[in-house]
């Protein structure tokens, strides 16, 4: 039983190892998936603000939210990291910025 828990943590140990750049980014993509996605609900379709918190609920939890209506950014942060999104113009819709 000892030996087969060590081996499984070695798996477990050698396959986070080979995927660490992807579990790197992971944290980024719930913010940045959030942002983005309630602005074009919000900014692009048009929603009400209730009914797109709802659409992106997800989950893992965040720990900010923001929605600025004046200049149509979100920001939200969770799992350490943040991200914005800004609606552009009814061509391009939202998107993700620096």
């Amino acid at each position: 039983m000892k030996r087969l828990l060590l081996l499984l943590l070695a798996v477990l140990l050698g396959w986070m190892a080979y995927e660490r750049e992807n579990l790197w980014a992971f944290p980024d993509i719930i913010s940045a998936y959030t942002a983005k996605e309630y602005c074009s609900c919000r900014y692009v379709t048009n929603n009400d603000a209730q009914y797109c918190r709802g659409y992106v609920k997800q989950w893992l939890p965040i720990s900010q939210f923001t929605d600025d209506p004046a200049s149509k950014t979100i920001t939200v942060s969770g799992m350490g990291r943040s991200n914005s999104a800004q609606w552009q113009n009814e061509r391009h819709g939202c998107r993700l910025i620096p």
